[in-house]
């Protein structure tokens, strides 16, 4: 199952890509349903050769469709066979209406948040076995839709777990890369705020969460410069990190760290560490996208079914100029599939 993301972002023009090659390229065959706008879709068709949205006939409606709501159908391209793509349409602003490429308007807010509740619905229901999200503007949606909305990871916590919290409980933000696997303690908070929250509970909660769901060996970077030195540059990771890791060990747990952050990560790459559990946002994602941008999945640990994203946003600067990279969606897939397969994480070195 896959949403649009952003109407005028790539999100669109991507999946269509994708869809048009008919998982050409994958070594397992799988069905694709895109939740979607008409107007969405419509913008980028010309970007793919010989894809025309006005050949798609509507079939029957079936689980995917629903009761029909919101002008709601369930298309297949002619001629594709039983494993054809799906596209579920709707109309989140209730009219028909023009999506502008790289030019984001408050009617593109509800469309992405629209994709994404009708996606996880889907999936929630069974009718799908994994969610891949598209970028979305998170501002925009915040402004426009839900001021409450930080992003995927909290709101499908929300949703299929009835968490209400920003800093996670038994759901994590993870990156998988090919040499490098990365988990967020806190994501999408001001830095402020994720030094504020920072305790030991949080912490053991993590490492049980990941520990549960991916399992391996766990570092745990520091907060402060060498982990603190001894005390001599910040008390937190003695104070704060180190019993939790301790906890975590007394628990069977393979956790280990504080370690220095300036040196965690390339250990980790060279095979020391199957995870880093990172202590807020960007001290683990410089790593991740310097390391691996563009090959890296954003997966949602701890929800009940799989969810995957790329490691990239809208890109507004490239919507409707068809020069986005489908790279990053194509091995976003691939490390899907892997997941709903049973392989991958541990060493995760086998998803370029």
């Amino acid at each position: 199952m896959f949403t649009q993301g952003d109407p005028a972002g790539v999100g669109p023009e991507l999946l269509l890509r994708l869809v048009a090659e008919r998982g050409g390229e994958f070594e397992q065959p799988f069905k694709s349903v895109v939740v979607a706008e008409r107007a969405a879709l419509e913008s980028c068709a010309h970007l793919v050769p010989g894809f025309d949205l006005e050949v798609l006939p509507v079939v029957e409606r079936d689980s995917l469709s629903g009761s029909g709501s919101r002008g709601e159908g369930c298309l297949l391209p002619s001629a594709c066979g039983d494993d054809a793509p799906a596209v579920v349409l709707f109309d989140p602003v209730g009219r028909r209406r023009r999506v502008e490429p790289g030019r984001p308007s408050p009617a593109d807010a509800q469309g992405a948040m629209a994709a994404l509740s009708r996606g996880a619905e889907l999936v929630r229901s069974g009718a799908g076995a994994a969610l891949v999200t598209l970028p979305l503007n998170k501002a925009e949606i915040a402004r426009h839709v839900d001021p409450a909305f930080r992003g995927h990871t909290d709101w499908l916590a929300t949703m299929a777990l009835g968490i209400d919290a920003r800093y996670g409980r038994d759901y994590l933000m993870t990156f998988l890369a090919a040499d490098l696997q990365v988990a967020l303690l806190s994501t999408h908070v001001p830095l402020r705020d994720a030094l504020a929250s920072l305790d030991s509970e949080r912490i053991l909660d993590a490492l049980r969460c990941l520990d549960r769901h991916a399992g391996g060996r766990i570092a745990v970077a520091g907060l402060n410069p060498h982990a603190g030195e001894q005390g001599l540059l910040g008390s937190e990771d003695e104070a704060i990190v180190r019993p939790a890791v301790d906890r975590a060990r007394a628990e069977g747990i393979d956790a280990s760290g504080p370690w220095s952050p300036d040196s965690v990560f390339a250990r980790a790459r060279r095979g020391e560490f199957d995870w880093v559990l990172a202590l807020y946002h960007d001290q683990g994602l410089v790593a991740v996208k310097t390391a691996s941008f563009g090959t890296a999945t954003n997966w949602t640990l701890g929800l009940p079914w799989v969810r995957t994203s790329v490691d990239h946003g809208t890109a507004y600067d490239l919507a409707g100029t068809g020069r986005a990279d489908l790279e990053p969606l194509r091995h976003v897939v691939a490390t899907t599939l892997a997941l709903l397969a049973g392989g991958l994480p541990r060493g995760c070195r086998n998803t370029d």
